[in-house]
């Protein structure tokens, strides 16, 4: 199974976590929107995995291992559950799943918002981390939001992949400049 998972297409998930959107209470935005920014920014053929669970932990928990280890995803970018509200659980999930934390894409998503105007950005925590051989990215919920944060931390995404093990990801040239150091 692993040699064939090496000749297929990266896989690159989504995952909303929203109670409301996960219960049909309304249409989940975000996931369909990181998933359209992503195809603009990844010029590698991929298979995208998109899905909508609850603001609870351990489906969370569960949710992100199932596509690290069982659909071996390269990328994984949830959208949700990063506020200060009692329900936003999203980095926790990932403080307890990931075996090591990346703060500097929270820091970087952050610095972007700040600098559209978004005061309220300092109340978002979102996070990055690797789980098994998969660079787990955690965005807000906000539909507006998508765009300025994997601008603001795509450029470092690729390499990020490279370094852990994943399958090499290109970028779209003429949407995202890709940062991979140059060979010696």
């Amino acid at each position: 199974p692993g040699r064939e998972r090496e000749r297929m297409a990266p896989v690159v998930s989504v995952v909303t976590i929203s109670d409301r959107a996960s219960q049909g209470v309304y249409k989940d935005e975000s996931g369909p929107r990181v998933c359209e920014v992503l195809k603009e920014y990844i010029a590698t053929e991929c298979e995208y995995i998109l899905t909508c669970i609850p603001d609870e932990q351990e489906v969370i928990e569960r949710t992100l291992k199932e596509l690290a280890e069982e659909k071996g995803s390269a990328l994984i970018v949830t959208t949700g559950g990063t506020g200060p509200a009692p329900r936003d659980v999203t980095p926790e999930a990932i403080e307890k799943v990931c075996h090591k934390l990346l703060p500097g894409f929270g820091e970087e998503m952050r610095r972007a918002s700040l600098l559209e105007g978004v005061p309220t950005a300092i109340l978002s925590r979102q996070t990055a981390g690797i789980l098994h051989k998969s660079l787990v990215v955690t965005l807000p919920g906000k539909p507006a939001a998508v765009r300025t944060c994997l601008n603001a931390v795509f450029p470092a995404i690729p390499y990020c992949i490279d370094l852990i093990g994943g399958p090499r990801l290109e970028g779209n040239e003429d949407v995202v400049k890709v940062f991979r150091p140059k060979p010696k």
